[in-house]
């Protein structure tokens, strides 16, 4: 005769439980403000400029969905932690987050409160130069700018040497009905060595722009163009992966028709990695 299998736990012992963990994170949380502090006062003597460190949160968000499993959605556990990563940073050395709020404001709002939470100021702007601006004149905020579209080469701004660079681009990890799924490249100053560069960002300035010429580069790169009437031209902010691929693009144009005025490296960021169902990611 088998044995009858043991009773289910009762409620209150899992309420238990899960009050003990509850108790446990926040001690944790709690233990990391502790090492934050310590190493506030290491950065001291150590370390200047913004606390932003672009490659690590990108690393930091890749290893949160390699290793997450169980009934808890994606959503909730990556907007946890970047609330947790966002007011550390913010702990460290105060900044704001300045917002190019010209498509519409409820949609960059939710990008920045879910990626930067509510301890970081934010400050909305009517145009992408001037939350660049705003930027330029800090030490360490950040500017959010739309990256899809533009009706102004907003980062000719960062091309002078010591200005802003695009260091991000959001959301770090993509996927189907992300919370906060607005494109948004992140533009700040910070040191060289936090920089993450699997895809550059240059500024790219072309005589002979047209349709054609567009469809010619539409394959080897993410461009956003706006326009020169003066020139026959465009400005165009050319997102490419990979050592050495500008002179693809610089070949493509010629081939069709266009010439190449002026070109500048304005800042680099993380791949794109999309978030399958099963939590895996990949680029």
């Amino acid at each position: 005769m088998s044995n009858p299998p043991p009773a289910p736990p009762s409620l209150e012992v899992l309420r238990q439980e899960i009050d003990s963990i509850d108790e446990q994170v926040h001690r944790l949380l709690m233990a990391r403000g502790d090492i934050i502090d310590r190493l506030i006062q290491v950065k001291q003597t150590q370390e200047v400029g913004s606390a932003f460190r672009p490659a690590r949160e990108a690393a930091m968000m890749r290893r949160l969905v390699e290793r997450h499993r169980g009934i808890l959605p994606i959503d909730t556990i990556e907007s946890i932690w970047r609330v947790i990563i966002s007011t550390f940073t913010y702990v460290q050395a105060p900044f704001s987050v300045h917002a190019d709020v010209s498509i519409g404001e409820s949609a960059m709002r939710d990008s920045a409160r879910f990626h930067f939470g509510f301890v970081v100021p934010y400050v909305s702007h009517f145009s992408a130069q001037a939350a660049v601006e705003a930027t330029a004149r800090s030490k360490g905020d950040l500017a959010l700018v739309p990256a899809a579209s533009s009706r102004t080469p907003w980062w000719i701004a960062l091309e002078a040497e010591g200005a802003p660079k695009i260091i991000a681009r959001l959301p770090f990890l993509e996927r189907a009905d992300h919370p906060a799924a607005l494109p948004v490249f992140v533009v700040s100053r910070v040191a060289d060595s936090a920089m993450v560069t699997e895809v550059e960002t240059w500024s790219v300035r072309v005589s002979g722009w047209n349709a054609e010429t567009a469809r010619a580069l539409s394959p080897l790169a993410e461009i956003v163009a706006v326009p020169d009437t003066a020139f026959d031209g465009a400005a165009l902010l050319v997102s490419i992966s990979g050592k050495g691929s500008l002179e693809k693009i610089r070949t493509a144009l010629i081939e069709a028709g266009a010439s190449v005025r002026s070109q500048a490296l304005v800042g680099s960021h993380a791949t794109r990695y999309t978030v399958a169902p099963n939590g895996a990611t990949r680029p």
